[in-house]
C-alpha cells in the first residue's frame, strides 16, 4: 500500500527504468516500515518540466502510504531519494520535490475491498 511515483525528465532505456523502479520500492518499504510485498513503484520518464523557470534535468516524487510517514521518516525519504536520484539521473537535489501523503485506510483500495 505505500506508493512512491517518480516523474522525471530523464529518457530512460526499460532495463535502467526497471532498476530504478526495484531501488525505489525497495527504498520506501524499508524507511517506510512496510512489507515490500505492498510497495508500488512507478517510473515515468521524458517528461517535460519546468522547475525555476528552466527546463533540465529535474524530478517530481509522490510518495503515498497508510501510516508511516512521521517527520522523520519524510526527512529521511527525501535525503535517500535525493542521492539516488543524483547518483543514477545525475540530477541536483534543488531539481527535485517530493510530497509525502499519509492516506487514511478507508481511502485506499485493493482487491475490491479498502484497508479500512
Amino acid at each position: 500500500m505505500p506508493l512512491v511515483r517518480l516523474e522525471t525528465t530523464e529518457k530512460l532505456q526499460a532495463d535502467r527504468k526497471a532498476s530504478l523502479c526495484a531501488s525505489l520500492s525497495a527504498l520506501c518499504a524499508e524507511t517506510i516500515g512496510k512489507p515490500e510485498e505492498y510497495q508500488m513503484a512507478i517510473v515515468l520518464d521524458g517528461l517535460t518540466i519546468l522547475r525555476s523557470g528552466r527546463t533540465g534535468p529535474a524530478a517530481f516524487v509522490d510518495i503515498r502510504s497508510i501510516g508511516g510517514l512521521t517527520r522523520k521518516v519524510n526527512q529521511i525519504l527525501s535525503e535517500k531519494i535525493c542521492q539516488l536520484l543524483r547518483k543514477e539521473l545525475d540530477i541536483p537535489g534543488d531539481r527535485v520535490y517530493l510530497n509525502m501523503t499519509d492516506i487514511p485506510g478507508d481511502r485506499w483500495g485493493h482487491d475490491g475491498c479498502t484497508f479500512g
